[in-house]
């Protein structure tokens, strides 16, 4: 291990969709995005020809039915929404309460039916909504095309007839749906041709636009002046994209990576968040807006519960969670955020706790990338800025200063100036400004107080991910080969198991004085592991590396290296990293291992090594975030983040299957927190927990790790 940180049914012949359209898929696959074409209306046509045809038939039948039996005197025997009417619904619900009424009066039976009706309107809005938001995501179907316009025409009509049936008001006028729709269709292809008749003009229009923004010199300053004169946050993000050529309007309006602690919030409105979560219309902004919003109300707690048990603190952390956070997952929950762009872009994620070779690390990744413009960050900047008003002062790591008269290390921990930015250094020098400027530096600032450990860096970092073909995993404190980012993708293309393929090692280690880096030697395998014996570690499984075998194809190993990993971006939608692990810093190697296996992801080990890793034991005196949770909590020391660690790593540990972790003995210990939605961050559905375990050889009821022999010997394609 590193040591750094329901669709509608309906009866034969009423509405339901074609037999080839309902067949529901056995196993859903990665999806890929579809280039955007000008003219809506033409994808449209394409919709009206095949699954959009019925769809847009089912919603026009209902409509007429829902009149035709809301004004036929009553009799609402309807099959709207399931295979059974709604008079047959209420009878069977009467008769399994107890107290069936044939004669029960018409009044009576009226509001039920009433009620009823109203029920499954609300059941049929929510279904049409999730299948508009399918059709736009599998299409790449703009905000406000035809399809949506009437589909949310529809939906109004619904409304009025439901409000009708509540008495709140009359019923309103039939629309007819498909003459709106062809309308909608028309509408839209007159604008593609208004768009077409401005593109010759484009060049011209851009240089003499006149727009507010156009001779700010950042994405900050743009932000500022429009925060300053109440210009909208629709017109920054349209200045922006008229700047950005064809880069992804999602990552519009731009956050700019300095300075520090800039809010989201305040730059471009609370829009920018309850667009992102309620309204499917996600920008990185606002998912930075949300981490910021969950960082403030996560130093509140930290204040509130200075004196609270260990137990006490995990209880409230978990709920902010749920607050905060558990909203935007369950938004995007089993799919992209973003459309996964098949350009060969590479995300790469830094989690950095007061990190002194941050900035050298993206000079390195930018300089010696074969190509840089395809290279995007997403970095996770845990520094002492100073002057907090938990810790004011910061400090230093554990440092060695000599030895006492019995030869035993004499130690310090010493008041130190405030970290310095590695953003800042980068952004600040002239050859890589430019790359802060275009949005390929997306950051996230957390002051040091609320740091509680590698996991939650991890989670954060993953979320600044914005819709690039590959996702790299490293720390921030590394060396790049000439060309690393070429390949890596090669490498990963070159597995049997490709696109479902993770390529991970523990890469050679350097040190500061060492000359710049060549790569190429042999990759390291991660075939071994041992259940830890530290009372700090609570026997969970540790990996190692193997046999340093090699064939002329990559081959499979076993486990995943949380310091370096690479792999498409669909890794995210399948293995979502877990924001419920909180000051943990054991044990999220053999969890994502387990997870990526068993939801069909196999682990590759790379040839050849185009990284390196400064590889940093405790002599060096750096800071480690443990020491900070100490301070915070005013128990100074790594005590108090062992009692918050001994809590947490129980969801690994039950997730891996120990004993004493299984769902009895976590109620009966009171710690059942730990499994808060842990049906989200677990095993998969391709292969069982019990597959892995006997793939690697893992004894959990022993506590033992046996031998890997197809690992070890290259053996496995």
């Amino acid at each position: 291990m590193s040591d750094d940180e329901n669709g509608i049914k309906g009866n034969a012949g009423d509405f339901g969709f074609p037999e080839n359209g309902s067949k529901a898929k056995a196993r859903r696959k990665p999806r890929r995005s579809t280039p955007k074409h000008d003219g809506g209306a033409k994808i449209m046509i394409a919709l009206l020809a095949g699954a959009g045809a019925a769809f847009l038939l089912a919603l026009v039948l209902l409509m007429s039915r829902l009149e035709a039996e809301e004004g036929s005197n009553g009799l609402l025997n309807s099959n709207v929404g399931g295979a059974r009417g709604v008079d047959d619904q209420i009878l069977a619900e009467e008769v399994a309460e107890g107290h069936a009424s044939p004669a029960l009066l018409q009044q009576d039976r009226q509001r039920k039916r009433a009620n009823k009706l109203v029920q499954h309107i609300h059941k049929v809005k929510g279904v049409y909504d999730k299948k508009l938001a399918k059709f736009k995501r599998a299409f790449d179907l703009p905000d406000g095309n035809p399809l949506e316009r009437v589909i949310h025409e529809g939906e109004a009509e619904m409304d009025g007839i439901a409000n009708a049936l509540q008495g709140k008001g009359k019923k309103l006028k039939h629309k007819d749906l498909q003459k709106d729709f062809k309308d909608a269709i028309h509408e839209d292809n007159e604008k593609f041709d208004r768009r077409k008749k401005k593109r010759a003009r484009r060049d011209r229009e851009k240089e003499e636009s006149q727009e507010e923004f156009a001779d700010e010199k950042s994405p900050g300053e743009k932000a500022e002046k429009a925060n300053s004169h109440g210009v909208g946050l629709e017109k920054v993000a349209e200045s922006d994209a008229k700047e950005s050529g064809e880069k992804p309007g999602h990552l519009y309006p731009l956050f700019p990576p300095m300075p520090p602690h800039k809010m989201a919030v305040d730059l471009f409105g609370e829009e920018i968040i309850t667009n992102t979560i309620s309204h499917d219309k996600p920008t990185m902004a606002g998912i930075i807006g949300i981490l910021q919003t969950f960082l403030q109300k996560l130093h509140q707690l930290l204040k509130d519960n200075k004196n609270s048990s260990a137990q006490e603190v995990i209880d409230a952390y978990f709920a902010l969670v749920n607050k905060h956070l558990e909203p935007f997952e369950h938004a995007y929950r089993d799919r992209e955020i973003f459309p996964v762009r098949e350009d060969e872009s590479i995300f790469m994620s830094l989690g950095a706790y007061r990190d002194h070779l941050l900035g050298e690390t993206l000079k390195q990744s930018f300089k010696n990338a074969l190509h840089p413009d395809k290279l995007f960050v997403g970095a996770v900047v845990q520094n002492c800025f100073g002057g907090d008003d938990i810790v004011a002062t910061c400090r230093t790591g554990v440092e060695v200063k000599g030895k006492n008269e019995r030869g035993n290390p004499l130690t310090q921990v010493s008041d130190r100036p405030p970290d310095v930015n590695g953003i800042e250094q980068f952004c600040g020098d002239p050859d890589y400004v430019k790359y802060c400027d275009s949005g390929q530096i997306r950051v996230l600032y957390v002051n040091e107080t609320e740091s509680n450990g590698p996991t939650t860096a991890r989670y954060f970092a993953s979320k600044l991910w914005g819709g690039e073909t590959y996702f790299m995993q490293s720390d921030a404190h590394l060396r790049f080969a000439p060309e690393w980012d070429r390949r890596y993708i090669e490498e990963v293309k070159a597995t049997k198991s490709y696109p479902k393929a993770v390529l991970s090692s523990y890469p050679p280690g350097f040190s500061e004085a060492d000359p710049p880096y060549k790569g190429g030697s042999k990759g390291t395998r991660l075939c071994t592991c041992t259940f830890s014996d530290s009372d700090v570690e609570h026997k969970i499984i540790r990996i190692n590396t193997g046999n340093s075998c090699q064939k002329e194809q990559p081959t499979q190993i076993a486990y995943i290296a949380a310091g370096f990993f690479f792999a498409r971006a669909e890794f995210l939608i399948d293995v979502p990293f877990d924001p419920f692990l909180p000051w943990c810093f054991m044990g999220e190697e053999i969890a994502l291992s387990l997870r990526a296996w068993t939801h069909g992801w196999d682990i590759y080990a790379p040839r050849k090594n185009w990284i390196t890793h400064q590889y940093r034991p405790g002599r060096m005196g750096l800071p480690k975030f443990w020491e900070n949770t100490g301070r915070v909590f005013g128990r100074p020391g790594p005590g108090f983040n062992t009692q918050l660690q001994t809590i947490s790593i129980q969801r690994i540990k039950h997730m891996v299957g120990y004993k004493e972790s299984g769902t009895e003995a976590l109620e009966a210990d009171g710690t059942e927190v730990v499994l808060t939605d842990f049906e989200h961050y677990s095993y998969g559905e391709t292969r069982t927990m019990k597959e892995f375990l006997d793939h690697v050889k893992i004894d959990v009821e022993r506590e033992k790790c046996g031998h890997i022999d197809w690992c070890n010997e290259c053996t496995l394609d």
